[in-house]
């Protein structure tokens, strides 16, 4: 397949409605919350779901989800020792990283997306430490307006233990967002996309999987139906640096509240700007 030869940038507007869209464990699991009230989802969260929908595509994903996992490894390192060529490279005393790294590339749609730091310890001193750096980049997702939180304690109506007479015991607590809508950004740069190998088809599958990136997720944290993709936007230049840089097109995209406290997607509105030569793809979430 040949690499993708012009820049994208892209945009996502998604809602989240009575659901916790992106823990913090450093704050008991309350929905991530800048200094200033906005809500926001992680970089890492977000590649997480994109990881998660590419392979429900079928895609091979280096870095699975414990409970995703659709083979039979327990680590990455078995899930490389699998791959014949990238074994002979850990077990050699001399491997080239470079090699491992196009191996890796080649071998897995998201190492050759987003990067991939190889990092194993071998016999002795000797390891294999790999950096990958990939050529779609993702912002965290901020959400538009501050965010409710509502926080509520649980409780379990059955005994953990054998001899217990109380049935009903705390489990902790549960937070949500009330309603939010967020936005987050995105590129895909040409010039990582010939180092990893990244091709205009790989493109069009993480377009698709933007699309579709709460499919398949449903949690206790996250019911059906509770976040949603409403818009995606995709923009495609025409050469390998760009017409106009990222921010400059990013900016393109304005999302306002027009209420003082809004509670449903109309109460936003979405004005997108245009830049001379620079076409736009507007995709609807599912």
């Amino acid at each position: 397949m040949p690499t993708l030869d012009h820049k994208i940038d892209f945009a996502v507007v998604l809602s989240v409605t009575k659901a916790n869209p992106n823990g913090d464990p450093l704050n008991g699991n309350r929905p991530r919350q800048n200094y200033d009230g906005y809500g926001e989802i992680s970089d890492v969260a977000i590649k997480r779901k994109i990881r998660n929908r590419l392979q429900d595509m079928e895609e091979p994903i280096f870095v699975q989800s414990n409970d995703r996992t659709t083979d039979s490894f327990k680590s990455l390192r078995e899930r490389a020792e699998a791959n014949p060529e990238l074994s002979k490279i850990l077990k050699s005393k001399d491997g080239s990283s470079d090699a491992f790294a196009m191996i890796a590339c080649k071998e897995w749609i998201d190492v050759r997306s987003f990067g991939q730091v190889f990092a194993f310890k071998g016999s002795g001193n000797k390891g294999v430490s790999v950096g990958v750096r990939g050529p779609v980049s993702i912002h965290t997702a901020t959400s538009i307006a501050p965010i409710d939180i509502t926080s509520m304690q649980i409780t379990k109506s059955v005994n953990s233990e054998p001899g217990k007479d109380k049935g009903s015991d705390t489990m902790g607590m549960k937070h949500r967002v009330d309603f939010g809508v967020y936005v987050f950004y995105g590129s895909i740069n040409t010039q990582l996309a010939e180092k990893t190998g990244f091709s205009s088809e790989d493109a069009e599958k993480i377009k698709k999987a933007l699309v579709t990136l709460f499919e398949n997720d449903t949690s206790s944290a996250r019911p059906e139906g509770s976040m949603e993709v409403h818009k995606v936007y995709w923009w495609e230049h025409s050469s390998k640096l760009g017409q106009y840089s990222s921010a400059k097109v990013h900016r393109l995209l304005e999302v306002k509240p027009i209420s003082d406290r809004p509670k449903t997607f109309d109460d936003y509105s979405i004005t997108l700007n245009q830049l001379e030569g620079l076409k736009v793809e507007v995709l609807d979430g599912i």
